[in-house]
């Protein structure tokens, strides 16, 4: 019984970990789609991003056997996050600047956004999680939403552990960008490649086959990506620092 606990104690550890991995991503994206508010809109914004993270994430958990072969939320996402990233990186001309200021860009489409944004995060958030969990020997709790008691206790556990982390890193993120506005570009790239994950995963995934089924979470596909990420993150960091420099010049 002992090394029950133990391996469920180190299992919860590593979810712990991979959920923060994954908060990042979803603290990112919250960041971005709000900062364009005021900064009392903004906090507002965030706050409702959180509960709606925790909401999608608890009805994921118990709806998990069903969405796991809906790939189209992943698809849809994945557009969603390449087109946001896109978008911002390319530029806009004037007029649809304007446009986009007038329409679209108030509070309540924010949070839709951030909501949206949430919902495929939850999504992959917690299909990551289960893969872990359900590899652990069951326990002698009564099952919950169709797992072990013992399995989705830990679930919720690390999913609450990356709610919290959301919370502090979204804050983090959008004093970030206040402080140094050139790093949104590098903000947006990231998002854009967030994308580029989630289209693997969708790629993956049984019921489509583009790519092998253990592709998306393989040691190749995540070193490249997590390459990547920390390649584009330190590089866009060292180049806003410069842009800094020559502002304050």
């Amino acid at each position: 019984m002992d090394s029950l606990w133990i391996e469920y104690a180190w299992t919860l550890v590593i979810l712990i970990g991979l959920e923060g991995l994954l908060s990042a991503d979803n603290a990112l994206v919250l960041a971005v789609i709000a900062k364009h508010l005021p900064d009392d809109q903004k906090k507002r914004a965030i706050n409702y991003g959180i509960i709606g993270a925790f909401i999608f994430r608890f009805i994921a958990l118990f709806v998990i056997s069903f969405i796991a072969n809906v790939w189209q939320v992943q698809a849809v996402g994945a557009v969603y996050l390449i087109y946001l990233g896109l978008k911002n990186i390319i530029g806009k001309k004037e007029e649809d600047q304007e446009e986009e200021l007038s329409s679209g860009q108030g509070f309540w489409p924010t949070v839709l956004k951030i909501g949206a944004a949430d919902l495929v995060f939850a999504i992959d958030s917690i299909l990551a999680a289960v893969a872990l969990a359900l590899a652990l020997p069951n326990t002698p709790l009564p099952e919950i939403g169709g797992m072990d008691g013992g399995q989705f206790l830990v679930v919720l556990a690390a999913g609450v552990a990356g709610l919290i982390l959301i919370k502090f890193a979204a804050t983090w993120f959008v004093k970030l960008l206040d402080k140094r506005p050139s790093l949104e570009t590098t903000a947006y790239l990231i998002v854009a490649w967030v994308g580029v994950k989630l289209a693997v995963i969708t790629l993956s995934h049984e019921n489509v086959g583009v790519l092998d089924e253990h592709f998306a979470h393989g040691a190749a596909w995540t070193i490249t990506f997590w390459t990547v990420l920390l390649g584009v993150a330190i590089g866009g960091w060292f180049y806003s620092g410069k842009n800094r420099r020559e502002v304050n010049s």
